[in-house]
């Protein structure tokens, strides 16, 4: 018998209400609301669905600590379908991460740490005898798929001494690899300037909205002339909010001057979900509705902007005849306490909250 289900009265972003019928985990109609029937009809009245959330930077492999946790409390349980390992792993491990994608209900990617070592320690650039080159060519080659991306925390208490020369080496590699590069900014050095000069179109900048001094502003908060050039040169903006990455007030600055990111991504791990700022992406998404993004704005950056970025754009669209990768979720209109990673709070006045996931045929509740 064919596995069947209807979510009946579900709104699209548009607001209009419809139906789906799902068998085997195919979409096969998106009809009027209440004119489909099936073996399982889940009732999304005033729910809203897209296709499933993606998060582009996330902490996955729970081995290590801090910055580890477990694939679906920070997947599918978070109403995400896809996270993206934002370089938990090097080379040396990285074959246990893409075992574990094997493992776990939520799709997992993984970008590629450049060092060996990854995030065995959290200096993993202090030294650079850990980035072994051929040790990053072989990985890209024996999981292409899997390896979206390379992956240079440039922060000081990374790189140490090293200051620019991991990126040096992070480029050369990416060129080699044919994989654009994920750069975490931080403290400095190396400064940000320096860091931009490298970054060519599809690099991604993550942790864009700090509130480190080493930031994308000037002390008066207007937005770098060489940041400006490099966004218009391609360079991708990512959120990556994390316990130290994201500032209401820099995000105010952004908006006030137009300058947008492109994902909107946690960099969850097991204390910043636990414990906060994070705690969820959908806890993360409401602070740009809060800051005044519509609601369009904010799932893009969760879906058709992340799957474009990834080239898989089958993942951030709905449409028959394609797998059911959805997101249920809903707007509640209630106050909310949002805090950033400087410990400044704010109270919305509604946020958004997943609800439910459709994922390899199955809908599983968050």
């Amino acid at each position: 018998m064919c596995n069947t289900h209807v979510l009946h009265n579900v709104s699209r972003l548009n607001h209009q209400k419809y139906d789906f019928f799902i068998e085997d985990g195919t979409i096969k109609a998106i009809s009027e609301p209440k004119t489909l029937n099936g073996e399982h009809v889940i009732d999304c009245t005033g729910l809203y669905v897209s296709s499933g959330w993606i998060d582009l930077h996330v902490h996955a492999f729970p081995e290590f600590d801090p910055y580890g946790d477990d694939v679906d409390e920070i997947g599918i349980k978070q109403g995400v379908t896809t996270v993206v390992d934002a370089g938990s792993c090097g080379a040396d491990r990285i074959a246990d991460l893409h075992e574990l994608s094997k493992q776990c209900k939520t799709n997992l990617l993984a970008f590629l740490n450049i060092s060996s070592i990854g995030l065995k320690r959290i200096d993993e650039l202090s030294n650079l005898s850990w980035i072994n080159s051929d040790k990053v060519v072989k990985a890209v080659e024996q999981f292409p798929d899997f390896i979206v991306g390379l992956k240079a925390r440039m922060s000081k208490s990374v790189v140490g001494e090293q200051g620019i020369k991991p990126l040096q080496l992070a480029r050369r590699l990416s060129l080699i690899t044919k994989r654009s590069l994920m750069v975490h900014i931080g403290s400095s050095p190396p400064y940000i300037e320096q860091i931009f000069d490298l970054l060519e179109k599809e690099d991604i900048v993550t942790h864009f909205l700090h509130g480190k001094a080493n930031r994308l502003f000037d002390n008066n908060e207007h937005i770098h002339s060489f940041v400006t050039k490099a966004v218009n040169k391609g360079i991708h903006l990512d959120v990556g909010h994390g316990s130290a990455s994201f500032s209401f007030q820099v995000a105010e600055a952004a908006k006030r001057q137009g300058l947008k990111f492109d994902t909107i991504s946690t960099d969850i791990y097991r204390n910043n979900r636990l414990n906060g700022p994070v705690y969820s992406m959908s806890k993360t998404l409401s602070k740009f509705l809060y800051l005044g993004y519509s609601i369009e704005e904010v799932i893009a950056g969760v879906t058709i902007n992340a799957a474009n970025w990834l080239k898989m754009p089958k993942l951030g669209r709905i449409q028959e005849g394609e797998p059911a990768n959805l997101t249920l979720f809903s707007i509640e209109n209630s106050p909310v306490k949002l805090i950033d990673s400087e410990g400044e709070e704010q109270i919305a006045t509604k946020h958004i909250k997943a609800k439910g996931v459709f994922k390899n045929g199955t809908y599983l509740t968050c």
